[in-house]
């Protein structure tokens, strides 16, 4: 049956408008939390660094990822912490704070990134909305959270009496062996793992719930396109903010998981961006248009010489690429790859990106924002109607899978705000809908439409 025929097909069905991504669907694992997936096999890089800082050099080892990750878990547990407790964490992007993150959900606890740059009253309003039961942050930030009630572990070598220091609890936790009064509630991967604040679309900041189903679902489509033959070899920059989903997930884990480094940087600067870029050999670098706009015009660039860089792709999210400054940035950079993505907190990430040529899975083309990754479905909505709408129509993207966010149904989180989303597509404009409008942008390559099945 030719592709028109399929489409009448479908639309004597159907009124709705289902895509699918043209590649075939990727199998999920049903048995691994998220620090159990991301941290696969890592005993055989376990001497490869896993997160280094740009400016100081501290660095950690797979092999220390995975002992500290274990340490803080059962520090966390020893302290009370049960499945489901939520654990603020207000650091900015240092060695450490993959390890913080992973530590909280393989003890059964939630992470919640915050922005160590927002004022006291915004962080409070977190952890009050997450009924947070303790803070993770380092001496700069103490005072922002100093106030709030709540237990805090701090980070670095400052002593302060009124918090818990990290490496203290990570040498108790050695010396307690097997005793902990922790639950005994084993980690599922049903069980929230992250709760990710996102101000959607309406400017108000709400907690999105996110399980361990929900960010190795996310990761398993990802990263389809990534072969054996790249495991062990990508070096990621690490400066998008971790408290951020894009951090977090597309950064962080999509590194660890491929066991790759993380170069660390906890603010931009240019030309530390540069160094970094050029002396710790990064070949894939993920940030926003307004650092490729630097990449371009700031005079500083010349000051360095590019031809040392081994970077290989940048991608960039978060606000759209001017078709004039890609076509300037390839100019100047011909041997780097720009891709464009588009994601969403409450999707656990990345839903439409770009895949390896070498294996087929050709790149969108420019000025896109990817193609439909395994596992989705998209449709377009009018936002007036609600009515879906066909191939190559403006309209508000709506997205199912198993990354969707969860609904706010649990008793720890009465208090956050959430949006409330589903993991079917309802045909009312009535129903809540994760849907976000993709404005001058274009999804490529939207493979078949097919009939919606519920």
């Amino acid at each position: 049956m030719g592709t028109q025929s399929l489409i009448q097909h479908s639309e004597q069905i159907s009124d709705e408008h289902i895509f699918r991504s043209k590649y075939p669907p990727v199998s999920v694992p049903d048995n691994l939390t998220l620090p159990e997936f991301v941290l696969q096999d890592a005993e055989l890089y376990a001497d490869k660094v896993a997160f280094v800082e740009a400016v100081s050099g501290k660095s950690y080892t797979y092999r220390e990822v995975v002992r500290d990750t274990g340490r803080f878990a059962k520090a966390l547990r020893s302290l009370g912490l049960k499945k489901g407790h939520v654990v603020i964490v207000v650091l900015p992007n240092i060695a450490e704070y993959g390890i913080v993150a992973l530590g909280i959900m393989a003890s059964g606890g939630v992470f919640s990134g915050a922005n160590p740059a927002s004022h006291a009253s915004e962080i409070k309003k977190q952890a009050e909305a997450a009924n947070a039961k303790l803070i993770v942050t380092n001496g700069p930030s103490y005072e922002k959270v100093k106030d709030l009630e709540i237990p805090v572990i701090v980070l670095g070598e400052e002593r302060i009496e009124s918090a818990m220091n990290w490496d203290d609890l990570l040498e108790a936790a050695d010396r307690a062996g097997g005793a902990t009064r922790c639950s005994k509630d084993e980690v599922v991967q049903t069980d929230l793992c992250a709760l990710p604040f996102s101000s959607g679309t309406t400017g108000v900041s709400k907690g999105v719930m996110l399980t361990h189903r929900n960010l190795v679902a996310n990761l398993c489509s990802t990263l389809f396109s990534v072969g054996q033959e790249m495991v062990g070899q990508v070096i990621t920059l690490g400066l998008i903010p971790f408290f951020h989903i894009y951090g977090i997930t597309g950064i962080c884990c999509a590194t660890l998981r491929n066991k790759g480094k993380v170069v660390m940087m906890n603010r931009f600067d240019l030309r530390t961006f540069l160094n970094a870029l050029i002396t710790q050999e990064i070949t894939f670098a993920p940030i926003v248009p307004p650092i490729i706009l630097a990449l371009v015009k700031n005079p500083v660039v010349e000051e360095f010489d590019l031809s040392k860089l081994k970077l290989r792709a940048v991608m960039t999210a978060a606000a759209p690429l001017a078709p004039e400054l890609l076509s300037t940035f390839e100019n100047k950079f011909p041997g780097v790859q720009v891709q464009e993505a588009y994601g969403l907190t409450e999707h656990s990430c990345i839903t439409l990106s770009h895949g390896d040529p070498i294996k087929g899975h050709a790149n969108a083309r420019k000025n896109s924002v990817g193609f439909i990754l395994p596992n989705l479905e998209v449709k377009f909505i009018d936002p007036d109607t609600g009515k879906s709408l066909p191939k190559n129509t403006p309209g508000e993207l709506c997205v199912r899978s198993q990354c969707v966010m969860q609904a706010s149904n649990v008793a720890n989180y009465k208090k956050v705000r959430v949006l409330q989303f589903v993991e079917t597509i309802p045909k009312s404009p009535s129903g809540k809908i994760m849907r976000r409008l993709l404005k001058d942008k274009m999804i490529e390559n939207m493979g078949n439409k097919t009939q919606f099945q519920s």
